[in-house]
């Protein structure tokens, strides 16, 4: 029991160690994006991405890349969302976790929209397809970074096969990754805006799940206090 206790302590401090680590390179991107951007007014990494972009372009990359955007697109993320939370709540186990995937997803919008109208970049002049609103964060790399991610959560606590669960994982960080490059390819927004989605969504994720599994404790807590009285 002792060597046993030991062990799930030591895997607890490799978690705890592991995101606070990665909460704490993401504070760090962010602010350095931040200060680049709107301080030193420094485009080079979004130039550099465009011109990679230009690299590629072609008909047929520009046909996939329009496809590859719907998927952090908002239609894609109302619909998606709302499906899976409907099959979530006939299966008891996981009625919580459609309560994550409802909350994180409303406030990650919500916050995308706040941070952006406080950041008021415009987007690129040389946009390939018509996008309107403000730039910075990109919507899609934070509020699909943010439901993709949520979904890696999801997957790595519920299924059991390590085939799957990795299959899965890959799977969904690959679409995180091809629709930010989706964004950037079609230039609708800059480099810079994808790479702060990213990290903006992903330090929103690790507070939400955090701040959730303090009050699913709580909530369990009392509950099997009650039964037992």
């Amino acid at each position: 029991m002792g060597q046993t206790l030991l062990h799930l302590i030591a895997l607890l401090s490799v978690k705890v160690v592991t995101l606070s680590l990665l909460f704490l390179i993401c504070l760090l991107v962010t602010y350095s994006i931040v200060h680049d951007v709107f301080t030193d007014s420094d485009t080079g990494f979004d130039s550099r991405m465009f011109a990679i972009a230009d690299h590629l372009a072609s008909p047929g990359m520009t046909h996939f890349m329009r496809t590859i955007s719907f998927l952090g697109s908002e239609d894609y993320l109302i619909i998606l969302p709302a499906l899976i939370i409907l099959i979530f709540s006939f299966y008891k186990d996981m009625r919580w976790n459609s309560l994550r995937i409802l909350l994180i997803s409303f406030i990650s919008s919500l916050l995308n929209q706040i941070l952006k109208l406080y950041f008021q970049r415009p987007r690129p002049s040389m946009a390939l397809i018509n996008a309107s609103g403000l730039s910075f964060p990109s919507g899609h790399a934070m509020i699909g970074g943010v439901f993709h991610g949520l979904l890696i959560y999801i997957v790595f606590t519920t299924v059991e096969s390590k085939f799957w669960r990795w299959l899965l994982t890959l799977l969904l960080t690959l679409i995180m990754l091809l629709v930010g490059f989706s964004r950037i390819y079609l230039k609708v927004h800059y480099a810079t805006d994808v790479v702060a989605g990213y990290t903006m969504g992903l330090i929103w994720l690790l507070i939400s799940l955090y701040l959730l599994s303090v009050i699913e404790n709580v909530y369990i807590t009392r509950y099997k206090q009650r039964n037992i009285q």
